[in-house]
């Protein structure tokens, strides 16, 4: 039962990363920890107590016959089994050095894993972007929006969907990544039948967007998972000149357009607004007793409106807005022609005190560490994993970088900067789960050597870790890290119960040499047993794109570390122990 215990609470130690994940992807995962430290607690108490009563009272009692003596570990496939570990202890050298070479080979084969933050969600929502030239009206953007509805009535994928002009969505899911109230922007939340019928309307909004709808940046994507992102590809200028960081940032863009697995390559800045600019003429207006707050209030009054006064609808003040009519509004040139009150209360043209031209600016200026920040951002086309393509692009960026003048600089953003945010936290919690893991081994196995060769088992998950990857063509992302993690204390569990039954055998007499082989062969079965339950526990998740892949790493780690443990850890304890072999 202690050994036992022991190795619950190191796997359980292994989920420790998973639940003290200061985040925001620690709250994806939180869940995943709760759940399997509760469970494997209460396996604990059932295998320990549960499970010996049931079995004393419901298997029967077999008299064996005079004379006739069985031992379950002396049939023909335990006996080859046995041969297996005694050569596997007499060519020690030999099996570690190839476990060595192949794990090397796996750690350097890694690099072709695809890598990814979170995988997109399997909802069957849509969501579609229209976002129209800075500065065009609400009425414009409704128009485009209606443009995009006459598309959508009647499609055999559709269940309904929801229009929102001026900005987006409320948040009804918690990875929405929200959009700023903009007047140039709408946005369509669109439900599919889900599968295969959101993605065949996702490629058909696709191909109206190039054909019908140049006029608009039009974006249809899928729901995230885990934190919210927007661009999977992003890079960030920054300096102190909002000139120069614009033209840096075109040369980004025109860096990022040369990689072939991006596309909608585009600045977060759009272009600049038209606005009329108005120089008021001080001391003219102030020999007509005209200020420049007076200026201000009158094109305001102009434009947009202003209040004079409320009256009650029923439990409600309604306000009254005083403007000029929408014809005249719609006209700037008019606005040279309106009259504005002097102090000898006649009124005079506004052109008369201010001179009016037409100019441009920015209507929006995204700042970053209070620095003007242009974020270059672009989508990845389908069957390619942002992080991959953000590390392929920024080598490419050295070039760049190198002419930046003092206080710029180009940073990389996107998926992989979440990544590598959210993994901060549980690198920063990795030597606390060693420590517990090695205090725990030292409880149980009272000797450090043998906690070190414990605990040297651990990174054999990552052989089965990668080739099960690379085979099933699966990407390496956050939640099948968690699974590499939560894996090394599976494997360790393994070695600790291996280890307890060797110093068992010695105790009572047996040899060294005896002992690691006829340790081997009695744990076999319930080794195999454990690690295959885990494994056929993880079949049903291998179909989920959220923990897809996290199942992936721990059926395929815990496979081969299994089989590496059986073969392997006898050999390096012959070895670090120095076994003797009687025959020799």
């Amino acid at each position: 039962a202690f050994p036992m215990l022991t190795g619950t609470l190191i796997t359980a130690a292994g989920f420790l990363p998973v639940g003290t994940a200061k985040s925001a992807a620690g709250e994806y995962t939180f869940s995943l920890f709760a759940v399997v430290v509760i469970a494997l607690l209460v396996s604990w108490v059932v295998a320990v107590i549960f499970t010996p009563y049931i079995g004393y009272k419901i298997l029967p009692t077999f008299k064996p016959h005079e004379g006739e003596e069985h031992d379950v570990y002396n049939t023909a496939f335990y006996r080859r089994f046995r041969g297996w570990i005694t050569a596997c202890v007499r060519y020690r050298k030999t099996v570690i050095i190839a476990t060595v070479v192949v794990f090397f080979v796996s750690v350097a084969s890694f690099k072709f894993v695809e890598k990814q933050f979170f995988p997109d969600s399997d909802r069957a929502e849509l969501l579609v972007d229209l976002t129209l030239e800075q500065g065009a009206s609400v009425i414009a953007a409704k128009a485009v929006a209606e443009r995009m509805e006459a598309k959508l009535n009647g499609n055999p994928h559709l269940e309904n969907y929801t229009t929102y002009v001026g900005g987006g969505t409320p948040r009804f899911y918690l990875s929405l990544k929200q959009t700023l109230s903009n007047a140039n922007y709408a946005q369509l939340v669109i439900m599919t039948k889900g599968g295969e019928h959101r993605e065949a309307l996702r490629s058909q909004i696709q191909e109206w967007l190039i054909e019908d709808f140049s006029d608009v940046r039009g974006r249809v994507s899928r729901l995230e998972n885990g934190p919210p992102i927007g661009y999977p590809v992003q890079f960030r200028v920054s300096g102190k000149d909002l000139e120069v960081v614009k033209a840096k940032a075109l040369d980004v863009a025109a860096k990022m357009r040369e990689n072939p697995f991006v596309k909608d390559v585009h600045l977060d800045w759009y272009e600049q607004s038209p606005i009329v600019q108005i120089s008021v003429n001080e001391e003219k207006a102030k020999s007509l007793g005209v200020s420049v707050q007076q200026v201000k209030q009158v094109v305001q009054t102009y434009l947009r409106g202003a209040p004079i006064t409320e009256f009650r609808d029923g439990d409600e003040l309604v306000q009254v807005v005083a403007r000029v009519s929408e014809k005249d509004r719609s006209r700037l040139d008019m606005l040279g022609s309106f009259g504005i009150q002097t102090g000898a209360q006649e009124f005079v043209p506004l052109s008369q005190i201010a001179t009016l031209k037409m100019g441009f600016e920015h209507g929006l200026v995204w700042r970053r560490d209070n620095m003007p920040t242009v974020t270059v951002r672009a989508d990845v086309v389908d069957g390619k994993q942002a992080p991959d393509v953000s590390a392929m692009i920024d080598p490419t960026l050295n070039g760049l970088r190198d002419d930046l003048p003092f206080g710029f600089s180009i940073d990389m953003g996107g998926a992989i900067e979440s990544s590598k945010e959210s993994s901060g936290p549980i690198k920063a919690i990795m030597p606390m789960v060693g420590f517990i893991t090695l205090t725990l081994l030292m409880l149980q196995l009272h000797s450090f050597q043998r906690s070190v060769l414990v605990l040297l088992t651990a990174p054999l998950g990552i052989i089965g870790m990668t080739w099960f990857l690379l085979i099933l063509d699966r990407p390496f992302g956050f939640v099948a890290m968690l699974g590499g993690i939560s894996l090394a204390g599976m494997i360790m569990r393994n070695s600790v119960i291996l280890v307890d039954q060797i110093e068992q055998d010695v105790k009572d007499g047996l040899a060294l040499w005896d002992a690691i082989i006829e340790s081997t062969v009695r744990r076999l079965r319930p080794i195999l047993l454990t690690a295959a339950a885990a494994i056929l526990a993880m079949i049903p998740l291998t179909g989920s794109v959220f923990w897809g892949p996290m199942a992936v790493v721990i059926m395929g780690g815990l496979l081969v570390a299994t089989v590496l443990t059986l073969f392997f850890l006898p050999a390096l304890y012959a070895a670090w122990f120095k076994a003797v072999d009687p025959e020799r």
